[in-house]
């Protein structure tokens, strides 16, 4: 989710839903360890405790193909305070996957089980160790080694995307596969893989027979998923957010960008979220159209203003 969800992004989720963590946006390891600075630019959080505001854990996800390199960066991570590392074999992104990174990796199962392992071996070994996969590359034949490889490196719990690169994120999402994985490794496994609602949460943990859910863009489209989720399994009255308070939130993200980003910069990850709350939200649509040119920020945020005003009970 790079430029999406940033530290802004994920204080402003983690308020909203008792999630169990969360992880960075993916720092790029190719051929050095990396100057502090960068992680701390990447995790902000590390300044508190490597939590959310709310208290959420902030594991820190590393994204890259060479295990020494990328064990190296594993701990200095972990030394400047990150609870957990997240390994990423699941990026779809063709920049990525052109630089050896990403979902390309699953094209060598076994270099996913080396990274795994030397990363496993270089971090204090009460710190987790994460890692993220799809099904595969160009397809699903190799799934079953990746998986074995994964049992070699003995990562802490696997996230699985129920999709191969390839496959990108049309739908659906295989969610099948993931209970055909639970029964080659006894590492949790934590399913993912278009989860928009309600209901296809409660499917995917049926079809996969896993028990944690990883919400990604499901999060973005809806802001309140991770918490109706948990009330619908919990027998809990749920109470979606009404347009109005995820219009409240837009100009809070917006202010929050403010603060921390050059002001030139803040209306473009607005208007990028608003691509996500537009698919379920129909005034997000006509928001988007009212301001997605605008790149002024003073005029962005006034325009924010009044669409707030307008839409007040």
């Amino acid at each position: 989710m790079e430029g999406v969800i940033d530290h802004t992004m994920r204080a402003m989720l983690t308020s909203l839903c008792d999630y169990d963590r969360c992880v960075t946006e993916f720092l790029r390891v190719t051929d050095r360890l990396l100057p502090e600075r960068v992680f701390f630019r990447i995790c902000p959080e590390l300044h508190q405790d490597a939590r959310t505001p709310s208290g959420t854990p902030v594991f820190l996800q590393l994204l890259g193909s060479s295990p020494e390199i990328l064990a190296q960066n594993a701990l200095r991570a972990v030394q400047l305070g990150a609870p957990g590392i997240d390994l990423n074999f699941g990026c779809p992104a063709k920049t990525v996957n052109k630089s050896q990174g990403g979902a390309s990796v699953l094209r060598t199962p076994t270099l996913v089980g080396d990274i795994v392992s030397a990363v496993r071996q270089r971090v204090p070994s009460h710190v987790p160790v994460t890692a993220k996969i799809r099904l595969g590359f160009d397809h699903d034949q190799d799934f079953e080694r990746i998986v074995s490889e994964l049992n070699r490196g003995e990562p802490t719990e696997i996230t699985i995307h129920a999709r191969t690169k390839a496959q990108g994120y049309r739908p659906p999402a295989h969610w099948h596969k993931i209970k055909e994985a639970s029964q080659l490794t006894d590492i949790p496994i934590i399913a993912n893989g278009e989860i928009w609602s309600i209901e296809d949460a409660i499917a995917c943990l049926d079809a996969s027979s896993s028990n944690t859910l990883m919400l990604a863009r499901g999060a973005l489209m809806r802001p309140d998923l991770g918490r109706l989720i948990k009330q619908r399994l919990s027998k809990q009255t749920e109470r979606p957010l009404s347009w109005p308070e995820i219009g409240a939130l837009l100009l809070r993200y917006f202010e929050d960008q403010s603060k921390y980003y050059d002001a030139k910069y803040t209306p473009s990850p607005v208007k990028q979220w608003l691509v996500y709350l537009k698919h379920y939200h129909s005034p997000a649509a006509l928001l988007f159209e009212q301001i997605k040119k605008i790149r002024d920020p003073i005029e962005f945020g006034e325009a924010l203003n009044k669409h707030l005003r307008s839409t007040a009970p």
